[in-house]
C-alpha cells in the first residue's frame, strides 16, 4: 500500500474511502480476492495496464460498468488506467455510488474526485472528475459520461467484430498471410485509442496460440508488434511468451527477434515481465533487478 501519502510513482495516494452503505456490495463480482486496490497498484509500479487480480487478463471498461466493483479499486484505476477508456468507466461506479450517501460521506468522495482530478495520468478523466464534482454527483450528470463512453467504444467494438470475421476466414484458409496482415494492420489503425488494450490484447493472444493459424502468420504479426510503442509492445510480446503450451519454435523467435532488434534495456524488462508473469519473479524482486541495473 502507498507510503506517506505517494505511491511508488510520485502519485498521491487516495484519501480513505467512506464507507459502503448496505445498497454497496462489499465485493466485486468480477474480482473475487480481497486486495484488487493494492494489486492495481503493483500493475503501476510496473508500468503496466491494469490486468484482473490473477493477472489472466487486461482490464476492460466492462468489468466496471456491468459488474460491481471495489470503490477503493475502482479510484485506483481511474488515476492509474494507462487505458483512459477504463478509467473513465471506473468513474461511474463511484459517481453512482456518491448518489446514496450522507452528506457528510459525500464530502469525502468531493475530496477523492478532487484528487483523481488532479492526478489522472489521462486528460478526459481529469475533465471528467471534474465535472461530476462540479455537478454534486448528479444523475444527469454521470448518464451523460456513460454515454459519452458507450459512443466511444460502439464504433470501435463494431471494426474488431468485423475484423473476428477476417480472422474467422484466415483459419478456414479462405484469406492469404498477405491481404490478412494489411486487414490487422487496418483494424489497428482504426481502433488505436478507441478500443479497451484489453480486447486488443485477447484478439491477440488468440490469434497466436490458435494451432488453426499459420506459424509464418504470426511471424509476421510478431514484426507488426516490434514497431508497437514500448510499453504496449513489451505486454503483448510477454503474452506471447508466457501463453499456455506456446509453440516453442515461435517462442524462439519472439526472443531471437527481441534480442536482435529492441536492445538490451528492452529485452531485459521484456525477461522480467515474462517472469513475473510465470510467477518467477515478484514486484520487489523486479524493482531491486531495475534498481540494479540503472545503477551499472
Amino acid at each position: 500500500m502507498p507510503r506517506n501519502g505517494r505511491d511508488a510513482s510520485g502519485h498521491a495516494a487516495p484519501p480513505p474511502l467512506p464507507a459502503a452503505g448496505a445498497s454497496e456490495p462489499r465485493k466485486s463480482a468480477v474480482y473475487r480476492g480481497p486486495d484488487l486496490a493494492d494489486h492495481f497498484l503493483e500493475c503501476t509500479k510496473l508500468g503496466r495496464y491494469l490486468t484482473v487480480e490473477d493477472g489472466s487478463r487486461f482490464v476492460i471498461t466492462d468489468d466496471f460498468r456491468t459488474a460491481p466493483v471495489i470503490s477503493s479499486a475502482s479510484a485506483i484505476a481511474a488515476i492509474y488506467s494507462k487505458d483512459f477508456l477504463v478509467a473513465q468507466a471506473a468513474l461511474l461506479p463511484l459517481s453512482q455510488s456518491a448518489q446514496k450517501m450522507s452528506v457528510r460521506e459525500r464530502d469525502k468522495f468531493e475530496q477523492l474526485f478532487a484528487l483523481i482530478e488532479e492526478e489522472a495520468l489521462a486528460d478526459p478523466v481529469k475533465n471528467s472528475a471534474r465535472a461530476i464534482r462540479e455537478a454534486h454527483f448528479r444523475g444527469a450528470e454521470i448518464r451523460a459520461l456513460e454515454a459519452e463512453l458507450g459512443d466511444k467504444l460502439s464504433p470501435a467494438r463494431t471494426r474488431y467484430r468485423e475484423f473476428l470475421g477476417v480472422v474467422k476466414k484466415l483459419m478456414d484458409r479462405k484469406v492469404t498471410a498477405g491481404p490478412f496482415l494489411d486487414e490487422f494492420r487496418a483494424f489497428t489503425q482504426d481502433v488505436a485509442g478507441q478500443l479497451d488494450f484489453g480486447i486488443y490484447s485477447f484478439c491477440l493472444d488468440r490469434l497466436m496460440g490458435s494451432v488453426r493459424v499459420l506459424s509464418k502468420v504470426k511471424k509476421l504479426l510478431v514484426l507488426e508488434i516490434l514497431k508497437y510503442p514500448p510499453f504496449i509492445r513489451r505486454e503483448l510480446l510477454t503474452n506471447i511468451l508466457t501463453f499456455p503450451g506456446q509453440e516453442q519454435e515461435l517462442i524462439e523467435f519472439v526472443k531471437y527477434m527481441i534480442q536482435n532488434e529492441l536492445g538490451k534495456t528492452a529485452a531485459i524488462e521484456i525477461e522480467l515481465l515474462e517472469a513475473y508473469k510465470l510467477q518467477r519473479l515478484t514486484v520487489r524482486d523486479i524493482e531491486g533487478s531495475l534498481a540494479a541495473s540503472a545503477s551499472l
